[in-house]
C-alpha cells in the first residue's frame, strides 16, 4: 500500500501552473474456479494494476489510464491526460476533492484477511468440487448441478491529488455457489445458493449446497398461475435487486442530468411511512465497505429516505458543488480506467422486527417471488416502469402453497415503495453494494393464464 501511495502522490506532485491532477492506483489478484460434473471446467487466476489519471485545468478535464504501474506507461497516461484536457468543455463544476472535502472523521475499518490470499488454487479448486457434490447430496431429487464455483478478489488502491488529499483502500471478498437442477425437459427448474465471506474460512459449503437444492425442488412442478392482482413478498435475492435499482436512481449523476424518477422530489413522502433507506459504506458487514470513496474523500452513513421522505443523493464532488450541497463521500469507480462516477456501496433498507415466518403468516393469500428475469430490461429508471418475469411459489394462509412459473409482475418503482407494507428482519448482505432481506408490498399486477 505504501508503494501505491507513493506513486500516486508523486504524479500527483508533477502539477504546475493552475494544473490539477489526480492519479488513481490499484492492483487486484482474483481466482475464478468452475467445475461441472466433477470436472474443473474453467480456472482463472489473474493479477492486474494499472493507473487513471485526471487533470483539470480552467474547468477542462481530461483521463487516461495505463494497464500497468511501469514507468513509461504511467508517464503516457500523465501526458494524454493533459492533451485530452485541452480538448475539452469547460465546466464550472468540475473538481478535484480538496482538504475541506475531506473534513471529518475517518472510520477505520478492517476489510483485508490475509488466508483469502494465501490459500492455495488447489485448496479454492477443491471447494467448488465440494459444492458440487454436496449439492447432489442435498435431496435425492436433484438430477445435475448445473454448475458450481469459487470466486474471489483482493484489491488494493490509492488516490492523491495535487491539492493534498491521500488515502488508501483495501480488501478481500470471496464466496462460493452453486446451481441446482431438478426436474426434466421443460418442467426443469433451477435453485441458487451461496455463501460469502472476507476469510476463506468464512464460507460454507453445506448452506450453499442446502440453499441451492431446496429452492429448485419447491418449484418442481410449478404451472401459471392465473392474471390477477396479489400482495407480493419478495425473497431476500430478489429485493437486493430492487433495491440496487432504487439507489442508482438515487446517484447524483442521474439526478443532475434529469435521468432519474426521483428528479424533483426532494423532501416528499416517496415511499410508505415504514421506508427507510440508507447507505452506510462504514459499516463493515457490507461487502462494498470502504473508509474512502473513490475521490479520497471519506465515507459516512447517507440517509437517503427516511420514514417515507426523500432527504437527499448520492454525491461525489463535481455533483455536490452542482447541486450546491457538497459531496456526500459517494463517489465509486469501475476500476483505474474509469473517472469517478456516484454510487451506493453499502445500500439497505433499514429492517424491520418481523422474521420471514412471520411476514408469510400475516398474510392469506400472496405470491412469493424467488426470483426474476429481465431486470433491468424490463426496469426504465426515469419513468420507474417495473415490468419482470417471475418465479416462486403462492402464499395461502401463511404457507407455501403450489409453485408457479411464466409469471410477469409489473407496477412503477415509485408505487411499489408506497405498497412496502413490511420491511423483514432477515437483512442479508450479499456480493455487491446492496443488502436483501424479505419484503411485503400490498399489491402488484401478476400476469399469467
Amino acid at each position: 500500500m505504501t508503494e501505491l501511495l507513493e506513486l500516486a502522490r508523486g504524479i500527483a506532485g508533477r502539477a504546475t501552473g493552475a494544473e490539477q491532477i489526480e492519479a488513481y492506483v490499484s492492483r487486484t489478484r482474483e481466482t475464478d474456479v468452475k467445475v461441472h460434473a466433477g470436472n474443473v471446467e474453467s480456472l482463472v487466476v489473474a493479477g492486474r494494476a494499472g493507473v487513471g489519471v485526471r487533470v483539470l485545468v480552467g474547468g477542462r478535464q481530461g483521463f487516461a489510464w495505463g494497464g500497468s504501474l511501469d514507468d513509461d506507461v504511467v508517464e503516457e497516461a500523465l501526458d494524454e491526460a493533459r492533451d485530452n484536457a485541452a480538448f475539452a468543455t469547460p465546466d464550472e463544476f468540475q473538481a478535484m476533492a480538496s482538504p475541506e472535502d475531506c473534513r471529518g472523521d475517518v472510520v477505520p475499518l478492517d476489510l483485508w484477511r490475509d488466508g483469502t490470499t494465501a490459500t492455495s488454487t488447489d485448496d479454492k479448486v477443491a471447494l467448488a468440487l465440494r459444492a458440487e457434490a454436496a449439492t447432489l447430496a442435498a435431496d435425492g431429487r436433484v438430477r445435475a448441478v448445473e454448475s458450481a464455483s469459487y470466486g474471489d478478489a483482493a484489491s488494493e488502491s490509492a488516490i492523491a491529488n495535487s491539492l493534498g488529499v491521500a488515502a488508501t483502500t483495501r480488501r478481500t471478498t470471496c464466496s462460493v455457489a452453486s446451481f441446482a437442477l431438478v426436474g426434466d425437459g421443460v418442467d426443469t427448474r433451477t435453485g441458487y445458493g451461496f455463501s460469502a465471506g472476507r476469510a476463506f474460512a468464512d464460507l460454507d459449503v453445506e448452506v450453499a449446497a442446502h440453499d441451492a437444492a431446496d429452492r429448485a425442488v419447491r418449484l418442481l412442478g410449478a404451472t401459471q398461475p392465473r392474471t390477477r392482482r396479489l400482495p407480493i413478498v419478495f425473497d431476500p435475492l430478489v429485493t437486493r435487486s430492487l433495491v440496487a435499482l432504487i439507489g442508482a436512481a438515487l446517484g447524483g449523476e442521474g439526478v443532475m442530468k434529469g435521468r432519474s424518477m426521483f428528479v424533483g422530489r426532494d423532501g416528499e413522502l416517496v415511499a410508505a411511512p415504514g421506508v427507510t433507506l440508507v447507505d452506510d459504506p462504514t459499516n463493515a458487514e457490507a461487502f462494498g465497505a470502504s473508509p474512502y470513496d473513490s475521490e479520497g474523500v471519506p465515507t459516512r452513513r447517507v440517509e437517503l429516505i427516511v420514514a417515507g421522505v426523500l432527504r437527499g443523493f448520492l454525491h461525489n464532488v463535481a455533483t455536490g458543488r452542482r447541486a450546491g450541497c457538497g459531496t456526500t463521500g459517494s463517489a465509486v469507480r469501475g476500476g483505474y480506467a474509469s473517472t469517478p462516477g456516484t454510487g451506493a456501496r453499502a445500500l439497505a433498507l433499514v429492517p424491520g422486527s418481523a422474521g420471514p415466518e412471520e411476514i408469510l403468516g400475516g398474510v392469506s393469500e400472496a405470491l412469493y417471488v424467488q426470483s426474476v428475469s429481465g431486470l433491468h430490461s424490463g426496469t426504465n429508471p426515469v419513468s420507474g416502469d417495473f415490468s419482470v418475469g417471475a418465479e416462486g411459489l403462492m402464499v395461502r394462509d401463511g404457507a407455501f402453497a403450489e409453485p408457479v412459473r411464466e409469471v410477469t409482475i409489473a407496477s412503477t418503482l415509485p408505487r411499489m415503495l408506497q405498497e412496502v407494507e413490511q420491511v423483514g428482519a432477515d437483512l442479508t448482505w450479499l456480493p455487491g453494494g446492496a443488502a436483501g432481506m424479505t419484503l411485503l408490498l400490498g399489491e402488484m399486477a401478476v400476469s399469467g393464464s
